[in-house]
């Protein structure tokens, strides 16, 4: 390959169809990979040119051997899953991290990011996880002497890895049409969506995109915006049944808002798939004890995928790579929460 077209470590992931994380531990030797695994991951690489950047290989021009992971709230789910893989990457990279929490407080990432120049004294680069920054924030930290990587950002000049939001959604909401329902609503985030996350916008536009390809018009009364947790989900699913009505069927614009939607139709003596047949996004944790069908995203896959494209700008600052955005795939993966409709 050249070096415009250089492989990473997701071509080596799909063409040995493993995972992120699977590819990541082969290729530094680390334990708990299968022989039959490391041998087709190795095979992969050679194919493709790929080699990892050596764990013992000091970084090129560091001066603290440390990078700063930073998330909006280390204790979600997402963030943690994201963090443990970008971890284990960067220490077998021998590299220190400093996990920084913004405790959704935007005073705390106004005062690392409107001048980064103390960060860059601590730490020689920044994995972002799903933090939204505004124009100031991407002009300062793209001017400093920080390599960045992200997860989940739009817009940036650096690497990021994410999934296609709207893609996922529109996924989803295909899946219920499919399914014969097309007396849809969405339980959509009311996060703000400018600056570099946009998620619940994407998703929002995803829904809509998929009924306007059905030749539907998205009802007002039946898109209702609350928190993505479960409690927004609670919210707004009580809110759709009480002051509005039940639909056919509903897309969570996440698996947390699913899971309140749940509770809520169960208080209200619905049920689903029986009554309404109810779709997420993410593949939580606890979607599959709960039996949800939803749309997976690979989230310790982002994070280990940003950890290497970030580790290698740092040991190979002079590479001339032009920086990249990578969507991962996102399944469908369809468990007992949907069926046909029967109207």
């Amino acid at each position: 390959m050249t070096e415009r077209t250089r492989a990473t470590i997701r071509d080596v992931a799909t063409l040995s169809g493993l995972s992120i994380c699977t590819v990541s531990r082969a290729l530094r030797g680390l334990p708990n990979v299968s022989h039959d695994a490391q041998q087709r991951i190795e095979d992969a690489a050679e194919k493709l040119g790929y080699r990892a950047s050596s764990a013992a290989s000091r970084l090129a021009g560091g001066r603290t051997g440390q990078v700063a992971i930073v998330a909006p709230k280390a204790t979600s789910w997402f963030f943690a899953e994201a963090v443990e893989a970008a971890e284990e990457v960067f220490a077998d990279s021998g590299l220190d991290t400093v996990l920084v929490s913004l405790r959704g407080q935007g005073k705390v990432r106004d005062r690392l990011f409107d001048d980064p120049t103390e960060l860059s004294q601590r730490v020689d680069g920044v994995l972002l996880l799903g933090v939204n920054l505004g124009p100031a924030h991407v002009e300062a930290l793209s001017e400093s002497r920080l390599a960045v990587a992200s997860v989940g950002l739009e817009g940036v000049p650096w690497d990021n890895v994410g999934i296609d939001d709207e893609a996922a959604a529109r996924a989803a909401t295909r899946h219920l049409l499919d399914l014969g329902h097309w007396d849809l609503a969405m339980l959509t985030g009311d996060e703000e969506s400018h600056g570099t996350v946009t998620t619940a916008a994407q998703r929002r536009a995803g829904f809509e995109r998929a009924l306007a390809q059905e030749h539907l018009d998205t009802d007002p009364d039946l898109v209702v915006s609350a928190p993505s947790t479960i409690d927004g989900g609670y919210r707004a699913m009580t809110e759709l049944m009480s002051t509005r009505r039940v639909p056919s069927a509903v897309f969570a614009g996440c698996d947390e808002a699913a899971f309140g939607a749940l509770k809520a139709m169960r208080e209200h003596g619905l049920s689903a798939p029986k009554k309404v047949s109810i779709i997420g996004l993410d593949d939580h944790p606890m979607s599959s004890f709960l039996g949800l069908t939803t749309v997976a995203q690979p989230v310790p896959d982002q994070g280990a995928f940003a950890a290497t494209l970030l580790t290698e700008r740092l040991q190979n600052p002079d590479d001339g790579a032009n920086p990249e955005d990578h969507r991962l795939p996102t399944p469908l993966i369809e468990r007992k929460t949907t069926r046909r409709s029967r109207h």
